[in-house]
């Protein structure tokens, strides 16, 4: 029988809300999202699949970024922009250090939904139900506010198209080009505490583009020094809302997720015979899964042939998520039997799931040492066991916020109480998204250095 977008509701749903007031409302609203235009297209998806099999080939390198949960309070332009402009200051560095192409992914234009450890939560005596991301209900702690609202799906539509507006006027229309970035990384390089030790990479690549400039490759005769592609991508989560963002591509016949570039499937709902991955299977977006904990070798393989049993390269990436004390345990028998199985996949590390703690003040929180401890660890391990270590995973954004402790900017628990936004989980600042991937960098520029001793050796 052939697959379709409602197969899912026959299957045990993890995380999706069943407390919705009115089913008849629900039902109304995901009627008229489907009648709305598509926020991506078939063709964009089809070539961020064929960018991922670059990544999966060795060739390339993918760096995922965005916001835990999106939000409709801080929704603004100025907010958008700045996790952008981070994003490719961050590709610039890891490109000139992997010495290929970075495929730059963002969590933005839908990341609103989130799993929750627990259904509800109590503050001072009250229990109330969790919030679980803007797109179901508010963060508020009131019963009104926790109370799913169907209206939040377009809301959360609306806004994901304004932002992927955008997001395609900054990366087709000069914004982006190589010159800007430049100068915003170099202006982070004076500013950063540790700015000594990024200097020597930062001539480096300031020198490659004083010499392109010499022989005439510039943004008035390369356009593409003006540009970049750049694409979108979130859990699917809310399976009712992705269902109805999904359209038949009239040029294959074939079914497309339109709410994002990319989708991937969480560490919490991952069961291969139930919902989220019925979805999946069925839609020819590139699809990630969250490879974490519990995760043994048989789940894995049986994940990978349902959602791509013809092995497409760029189809499927793997999400390490173990945190920096249980990655070195974690990741290698999964490595391992991928590598035996001849599966082509992308591994990426996410460094920040596997990382949270809460402080004796009550802040969740992550240190920069072990989201760093976690990416070395996963760029030692992957090459060791016959894999290549892809990609980068962060939750982050562009504001100057304090949420997650270390780094050059040496925030510390006192100070997270000062500029802690986030509605749901910590994220990277600016600063320490950057100082990041200058630290990456110099591990990659490490290994490869290394892989070349060895061939000349050899």
């Amino acid at each position: 029988m052939a697959w379709t977008p409602s197969d899912w509701r026959k299957l045990p749903a993890l995380h999706i809300p069943q407390d919705y007031p009115d089913a008849g409302a629900l039902a109304a609203v995901e009627n008229r999202l489907r009648s709305y235009p598509p926020l991506v297209f078939a063709g964009e998806a089809r070539r961020l699949k064929a960018r991922l099999a670059e990544v999966a080939a060795g060739n390339a390198f993918l760096l995922q970024g965005g916001d835990c949960a999106e939000s409709f309070k801080e929704f603004h332009p100025d907010n958008i922009r700045d996790t952008f402009r981070v994003i490719l200051q961050m590709a610039v560095v890891l490109t000139f250090a992997a010495a290929k192409p970075v495929v730059k992914v963002g969590r933005i234009a839908g990341q609103f939904g989130k799993p929750r450890s627990e259904p509800t939560e109590t503050i001072d005596g009250v229990t109330l139900p969790s919030y679980r991301g803007d797109n179901i209900n508010g963060m508020e702690f009131t019963p009104e506010s926790r109370i799913p609202d169907p209206e939040r799906l377009v809301q959360a539509y609306s806004q994901s198209a304004a932002t992927l507006n955008l997001l395609r006027a900054f990366s087709q229309g000069g914004y982006a080009s190589l010159a800007n970035v430049q100068r915003w990384m170099l202006g982070f390089v004076d500013r950063s505490p540790q700015g000594e030790r990024y200097q020597k990479l930062a001539d480096q690549i300031s020198a490659s583009l004083r010499f392109m400039q010499a022989v005439g490759l510039n943004a008035e005769t390369v356009p593409q020094m003006a540009q970049v592609e750049f694409y979108t991508s979130h859990e699917a989560l809310l399976l009712g809302y992705e269902e109805a963002m999904t359209r038949i591509d009239s040029t294959s016949g074939d079914w497309y997720d339109t709410s994002a570039h990319m989708l991937w499937i969480g560490h919490r709902t991952r069961q291969v015979d139930h919902a989220h991955v019925n979805f999946c299977k069925g839609v020819k977006n590139p699809i990630g899964i969250k490879c974490g904990p519990g995760m043994g070798t048989d789940e894995l393989l049986r994940l990978i042939d349902v959602l791509n049993p013809a092995d497409e390269p760029g189809r499927i990436t793997l999400i390490s998520r173990f945190g920096s004390e249980g990655v070195a345990k974690g990741l290698p028998p999964l490595a391992r039997a991928i590598k035996k199985s001849g599966r082509t996949v992308v591994w990426s590390c996410d460094p920040m799931h596997g990382n949270t703690l809460k402080t004796g003040t009550g802040f969740k929180t992550r240190p920069v040492d072990r989201v760093l401890s976690e990416v070395r660890q996963f760029i030692d391990i992957l090459p060791s066991e016959g894999c290549y270590p892809g990609g980068v995973h962060f939750e982050m954004t562009g504001e100057n916020v304090t949420e997650c402790i270390g780094g050059a900017q040496a925030i510390s628990e006192e100070d997270l109480s000062s500029r802690y936004h986030t509605h749901c989980d910590p994220r990277l600042n600016g600063e320490q998204a950057l100082e990041l991937a200058f630290l990456v960098a110099e591990k990659l520029q490490a290994v490869e250095a290394g892989g070349e001793s060895t061939r000349k050796a050899g």
